[in-house]
């Protein structure tokens, strides 16, 4: 019996982190059995050739590096993370609870290419990793919209709070709009979970978002 894939998936800055983070916390106090994923795995040696586009090893620009080639570093992560680890969870029937997965290079990499183009893009990418490296479609992505310009001062907060500097994605702004506005479109079209995380021009508090997702997610669970 196979289990079932959760998937938070948004642009950088958006609270993946942060709403999956809650949905844990409120699946062990409801006693729901669920094993909890994150991509990249950063340290894993796997992650490295994801690690090293971001940092800006093949190219100081999003766009250096074709969709189809970057999609492959990350795809080769998923595809061990699987094998060494929650597969056999997976296998045996239990909850999979994921920060990021296939669906962020739907987000990130199909906004690389013209809009007559990302079709084919995303057939090839689902084909990819879905039949072809035989990795578990999600059951559900919860797609979390918030406006670039508040991402980019949720992610300026990160920054400064932790000390460290955007990756080349994050530093970019005109790609970070053109990730939007590419997966708003992909997320009507795949039937996507999507919560507006801003109202009246202001980010909404990560509590009331987590219960009104929460609140969707009692007839899955």
């Amino acid at each position: 019996m196979k289990g079932r894939l959760i998937v938070f998936e948004g642009t950088d800055g958006s609270g993946k982190a942060t709403q999956a983070h809650m949905l844990a916390q409120r699946l062990r106090q409801e006693k729901v059995a669920f094993r909890q994923i994150d991509f990249p795995r950063y340290g894993n040696p796997f992650a490295e050739p994801a690690r090293l586009y971001l940092e800006g090893a093949l190219g100081q620009h999003p766009g250096d590096v074709n969709a189809y080639a970057a999609s492959v570093l990350f795809g080769v992560d998923r595809y061990a993370s699987f094998r060494q680890d929650w597969g056999r969870d997976y296998q045996a029937g239990m909850l999979i609870l994921a920060n990021r997965y296939t669906t962020s290079n739907a987000v990130h990499q199909a906004s690389k290419l013209p809009a007559q183009q990302r079709e084919e893009f995303l057939t090839w990418l689902f084909d990819l990793e879905y039949h072809r490296l035989e990795l578990p479609q999600p059951d559900l992505v919860i797609y979390l919209d918030l406006p670039t310009e508040l991402s980019e001062q949720m992610l300026q907060k990160r920054q400064s709070a932790t000390g460290t500097h955007g990756d080349i994605h994050e530093q970019d702004q005109a790609y970070l709009r053109q990730c939007r506005e590419s997966a708003r479109q992909i997320a009507r079209e795949l039937r996507w979970w999507v919560v507006d995380c801003a109202r009246e021009g202001q980010v909404r508090p990560a509590e009331e978002i987590h219960q009104e997702i929460w609140e969707r997610l009692q007839g899955i669970l």
